[in-house]
Order: structure tokens, then sequence, then C-alpha cells
């Protein structure tokens, strides 16, 4: 059977009791607050509608992305219903759920409003275009092109375009969101490319053709193609450090790329595989 709360005085403070009516409004406490203004008592007028709050909030929430925090919500709700309990009539005959409902709903649209960096305007005409979105692709039984789309909103492609670019500005991606579901969904964090990163399977395929192109040759060669393509080093100074004279160096650089070039293109299959 359902229950409600009702209130009754014991030692100072308001106890409840059981009563065969749902979501009844504690008139006594009511009555008793209003007459007093007594924080104790608004407190307990708090922790009694409380729940309106949390499921209020809850509601909201849905509608919205997962990074916002239903307690960030709750929060605001909870101003909206202090606010609400201050300015109730109990004469009006109105019961404080419906009126509460309404405050604490308020609240916490004007705290998302408040912290939301894109325009209402703006806001307002994403809203507007994915409306318009969803019916054409009802009315078509497919996506709308942006011709038919432009001729339902009664304006020109470029005219599209502009309202397009404008209502991709609401579109948030948050980095602490997960990309996809399931227990195996990472950050969208770990998705995003390093510029200053090198390709490990590009470096993997760079190792791979200089072991290809480098097994056959001298140690003498190998070390001029490391100090001349890796260390950058001149031809002179090449020859001071393998005691050759430049113009031998020279020679030995055109041979080598000779035979590198003969042996890459009979391995071309090969390396780029």
């Amino acid at each position: 059977m359902n229950r409600s709360t009702r209130y009754r005085r014991v030692s100072g403070r308001w106890k409840t009791t059981r009563t065969g009516r749902p979501d009844q409004d504690p008139i006594v406490l009511w009555e008793e607050y209003q007459r007093t203004e007594s924080l104790e008592l608004r407190n307990q007028l708090i922790e009694h509608y409380l729940p309106i709050v949390r499921y209020t909030a809850e509601r909201i929430a849905a509608g919205l992305p997962h990074s916002v925090d239903v307690d960030d919500l709750m929060s605001a709700g909870l101003f909206g219903l202090i606010d609400a309990i201050k300015s109730f009539d109990l004469r009006r005959k109105v019961k404080f759920k419906t009126y509460c409902s309404w405050r604490v709903r308020g609240a916490i649209l004007d705290e998302l409003r408040a912290n939301d960096w894109v325009p209402r305007q703006v806001r307002s005409k994403a809203t507007m275009l994915e409306s318009k979105m969803r019916e054409a692709e009802e009315m078509l039984g497919r996506p709308a092109t942006d011709q038919e789309l432009a001729s339902l909103l009664g304006m020109s492609l470029p005219e599209l375009d502009k309202l397009m670019r404008d209502a991709s500005a609401t579109t948030v991606c948050y980095l602490s969101d997960t990309a996809g579901d399931g227990p195996d969904a990472s950050p969208r964090s770990d998705l995003i490319e390093d510029a200053t990163s090198r390709d490990p399977i590009a470096e993997l395929q760079r190792k791979d053709v200089l072991e290809v192109l480098t097994k056959e040759l001298t140690l003498r060669e190998r070390l001029i193609v490391i100090l001349y393509y890796f260390e950058e080093l001149t031809m002179r100074e090449i020859g001071l450090t393998l005691d050759l004279s430049e113009s031998r160096v020279c020679q030995l650089h055109s041979r080598i790329v000779a035979r590198l070039k003969s042996k890459l293109v009979r391995r071309q299959d090969e390396l780029t595989v």
C-alpha cells in the first residue's frame, strides 16, 4: 500500500508518521515554517522535497552529453528549491510539488544557459536545422540532399551552408567522453593524433629498407651513407673523418648511390609490400 509522510512534533523536532495518502504535502510543517521562518524547519522541508530535485536533474541530464554531471545539476536545482520554499504561499491552496518542479527546472536551465558558450541565437538555429532535417528524412524516407533541404527551408545553397557552419559551432567533443560503448571503450583523448610523434609503421618500414639496401655494403661505404645522409656532414668532413680525400669520397658516394638504385629497382616489390 502506498504511504506518504505526515509530520508530528516530537521533542522540539518534526518527526514523520505514515498515512495512507501518497504525495501529501506536510501541511502542519508548512504552517509552522511560514509562521516562524525557522531555518531548522526550512531544512526539513528541503530534505522532504529533495527527491524532486534529483528527479528533475536526471530528466534534464538524459538529453545532455555524458560529461554533464547530474550532481552539478542538482546543486543548481537545490537553489531553485530553496527559493521556491521561501516564496511559496500556503494560502493559495496550490500543491507545492507542482510549483516547486517548475522552479527547480528553471534554476537548472538558467545554470546551463549561463555556462553555455554558444549564443542562444546560434543554439536556436541549430535546433531548427536539426528539426528540419528530421522532417525532410521522414518525408523522403532517406537523408535529404543539400538542395532538397535548402528548398524546404526556403533558402539558397550558400545560405544553407552558412547555417550549417553556424550550427556546427554548437557541437562540442569532450575529451573525457568515451569513444564507443562497452567496457573496452577508451577516452577520446587516446584517439587524438600526436603530430610530433613518428609513425611506428613508417619507422619500421624505413628500418627494413635501410637493412635491405645496406646489408651488402662494406663498413666504409655504410659510414659514408650514415655520415652524409644522417649526420649531414660534407664530403670534405667525411674525408677528414675516414682519412680519405674529398674527391675519393665523392667517387665512393657516386658508386654507392648507383648500387643502391640498382638494388632498389630489383627489390621494389619486396619493399613496397
